[in-house]
């Protein structure tokens, strides 16, 4: 086993993903909503009048269009059409089982949230940095092989044992395949690197690391290739 310091810098929430909306994102969601001649709306403008002509649907057909919108590639007609009618009361992003999903239904709610005022669930992620530092120069190369996994690992130890990472997760975290990590952590950037640590931004759901503002400095261990 390989030990690593690992240290929380920072810890924040966010209501919205960084980037998640782009103006393009609008202008397609306004052709689905045929919005006439959205090309002619400014610029600035494109997000306000997105959320505008959401509102003048029903919550769930609104939630229909924005669903498919982002990911539709992946459901079919009728799963989008009932996740749909679950989304104003459900945290999809939080309760269905395709975990690979599961960043496009926050992104999807945080929209709706937004535009109907609250009648969708509020949604929450958590952005931090943590710095990892090796006690052997080598294992710092332990990150670039499959790590989501290696990270959650070494957050695993700054989470109580009753959070719900450990709860479901228990067997992944020891080591082995953790197929779910990428679709846990939506977003890790290493952000700032020293040949003995590393600097890692961070941004998953508060559902799965709003304990983590809670860790302070600690040892943790990753399984040696």
């Amino acid at each position: 086993m390989s030990t690593f310091t690992v240290e929380r810098l920072s810890f924040q929430h966010l209501a919205e993903l960084p980037n998640a909306w782009q103006n393009a994102d609008y202008l397609a969601l306004l052709n689905a909503l045929s919005y006439d001649n959205p090309e002619a709306i400014a610029p600035a403008e494109l997000k306000e009048m997105t959320q505008l002509a959401l509102t003048d649907l029903e919550p769930a057909e609104a939630a229909e269009i924005v669903l498919g919108y982002l990911a539709g590639e992946a459901l079919t007609k009728g799963q989008t059409e009932q996740l749909a009618h679950q989304m104003p009361t459900e945290k999809l992003w939080e309760e269905n089982p395709n975990f690979a999903l599961h960043q496009k239904f926050f992104n999807a709610t945080q929209l709706l949230y937004t535009a109907y005022n609250g009648k969708f669930p509020h949604p929450q992620a958590v952005e931090f940095k943590v710095k990892i530092t090796a006690a052997d120069p080598a294992d710092l190369a332990l990150l670039d092989h499959e790590p989501a996994a290696a990270l959650l690992r070494l957050l695993g130890p700054g989470l109580s044992d009753r959070a719900l990472l450990h709860r479901l997760f228990s067997d992944q975290l020891a080591g082995g395949e953790f197929a779910e990590a990428n679709d846990i952590l939506w977003q890790f950037t290493p952000s700032e690197k020293t040949d003995t640590n590393v600097v890692y931004d961070i941004i998953s759901s508060d559902y799965w690391l709003e304990e983590f503002k809670f860790a302070d400095t600690y040892e943790a261990t990753l399984p040696t290739e």
